[in-house]
């Protein structure tokens, strides 16, 4: 599979080096839209094409899928155009700006026949199959309670668009696209969402949520720029309990590992290898099924639109996401 990169933002070094060491995967072009921008990204990441404008890769035969880089507000736009232009997409969290705009994404993928992933790579790591094993084969009982937290301290360079709410900007898409899908990656569908959402300059810098999903099962979830960085979760159930410190990304210097501690206070410790992004790339590059994701995706999507909508009434919101 060829891709072309659409966007030369800072996010775009880390996988396009993910995109280049995947078998049988290859960036063929990337565009900006300044040429002198695209001519400075294509020579620092090895693209031997850089072009001004993201319709010239739609429009190149050479390129057979798009990495979406841009700021989540364009995402619908480009997304949307890649598939009508047939290529497949792989498009940077969150999938967009809200649930109406990831369903036409999908819709426009499915009628124009290509696959698309949203660049959740946790998702496809080992370790998170082996986590969710443990939900389903009942190592830790009937799961009752999720707590997840995820943050980082002001993230930011200049002209960053997660400061900018137009962008779609604000902590909630941004590390609240973590933290509400690893709840759902547990326990399926939320069926309501309570919020309150710390502000500033408009920006939503700090988030805390109650979800409450099918089986009296609830979660509560973190996200923020103003707290340390945490990327840590637990799935608790009647039995026993699994920790991870890095769920979202793997800590660089030590392996993945989960912790599990049992009610009776014994914790055994796992641990893991591999790339969660090239698994993700490899995955998409596959003829696996990927509708699984998609529903991941769009479930998430759903449930950060009803924090943002909590945060802003107060109210319960209702999460219609199926």
């Amino acid at each position: 599979m060829r891709f072309g990169v659409l966007g030369t933002g800072r996010i775009t070094r880390r996988l396009v080096a993910d995109l280049q060491s995947t078998p049988d995967v290859s960036v063929t072009m990337i565009g900006s839209r300044d040429a002198t921008r695209a001519a400075w990204s294509g020579a620092e990441y090895g693209i031997a094409r850089a072009v001004a404008g993201y319709e010239q890769v739609l429009r190149d035969s050479e390129v057979d899928a798009v990495y979406v880089a841009l700021p989540p507000s364009l995402h619908a736009q480009w997304c949307i155009a890649a598939a009508q232009a047939g290529k497949h997409v792989l498009c940077e969290k969150p999938l967009a700006i809200d649930h109406a705009e990831a369903v036409a994404i999908d819709q426009a993928c499915r009628d124009a026949g290509v696959r698309w992933l949203d660049a959740t790579a946790w998702l496809h790591h080992e370790r998170t199959t082996r986590l969710r094993e443990w939900v389903s084969d009942g190592t830790i009982g009937k799961l009752r309670h999720i707590s997840v937290a995820i943050s980082f301290f002001e993230p930011f360079q200049h002209g960053d668009h997660r400061l900018d709410p137009r962008l779609g900007g604000g902590c909630v898409l941004d590390l609240g696209w973590y933290a509400a899908g690893c709840a759902i990656a547990a326990a399926g569908a939320p069926r309501r969402a309570q919020a309150t959402t710390l502000l500033r300059d408009g920006v939503a810098f700090r988030c805390t949520a109650i979800l409450w999903f099918d089986g009296d099962v609830t979660a509560t979830v973190h996200c923020g720029y103003d707290t340390a960085t945490r990327k840590w979760m637990e799935w608790a159930g009647d039995q026993a309990s699994v920790v991870c410190d890095d769920f979202s990304r793997p800590w660089p210097d030590r392996p993945p590992r989960v912790w599990i501690h049992n009610r009776a206070g014994e914790v055994q410790s796992h641990a893991f290898s591999g790339s969660q992004e090239r698994n993700l790339i490899a995955k998409l590059a596959s003829d696996e099924p990927l509708e699984s994701f998609h529903l991941q995706a769009l479930r998430t999507q759903a449930t950060v639109e009803a924090m943002i909508a909590s945060s802003q009434t107060g109210a319960v919101e209702t999460i219609r996401c199926e």
